[in-house]
């Protein structure tokens, strides 16, 4: 049981919202994430990607607030998407000292490097100003852990693909989680980039 195995915390912060059994494709992608592998997740809409991604970056940084750099980022494709997966991450740190950041276009650069240099854990935010901040050295990936993208069919587009590609390019070491609907070939392309060797978990729908 793929909940038994994870940090006592997080275990608690389950049964808190009443999610007391892993779906099938949690069964199968969160063991295989939680080893370090590169993954490409598929399921459906209602498979349990966005739980499992919380889940597996939460444990991987040991539910527990460390540094100043972030040890996690997640990739969203926009602002919405971004408060969305906020809130969610915030259902599960609410208790702890965890310190989940999100970031997107429309709110001012210079505020959110300021805000991040201040100290954070997870950063939540959209390729296109992930990348600005890389490119202003506005956010350090020494202690960067894992990197993940939600619901990344939205990589599809040139702009926002083009981005994390010269996002990860700036990155020494990490662990890379993609998790989609389909693995469209524009996804799959990836492993020439930063998705090496990578594992693919699909659920029972997508088999």
């Amino acid at each position: 049981m793929p909940f038994k195995k994870l940090h006592p915390e997080l275990r608690e912060a389950l049964e808190r919202l009443n999610i007391m059994e892993p779906t099938s494709f949690q069964k199968k992608a969160i063991p295989i994430v939680k080893s370090g592998l590169n993954t490409y997740c598929i399921a459906g809409k209602d498979g349990g990607k966005t739980t499992s991604l919380i889940l597996t970056t939460l444990h991987k940084i040991g539910f527990k607030a460390e540094g100043n750099a972030p040890r996690a980022v997640v990739i969203v494709e926009n602002k919405t998407k971004a408060l969305e997966l906020y809130e969610a991450f915030l259902g599960f740190t609410k208790y702890s000292n965890i310190r989940v950041y999100v970031g997107y276009e429309q709110l001012h650069i210079d505020i959110q490097k300021s805000e991040i240099f201040e100290g954070i854990d997870v950063l939540i935010s959209t390729p296109k100003t992930m990348n600005k901040l890389f490119l202003l050295n506005g956010v350090s990936t020494s202690q960067l852990k894992i990197f993940s993208v939600d619901d990344a069919d939205f990589l599809t587009q040139k702009s926002d693909g083009s981005a994390l590609i010269s996002i990860t390019q700036s990155i020494l070491k990490c662990q890379y989680v993609l998790y989609a609907e389909k693995l469209h070939p524009k996804l799959e392309r990836f492993e020439s980039y930063f998705m090496e060797r990578a594992k693919i978990v699909t659920d029972e729908t997508n088999s």
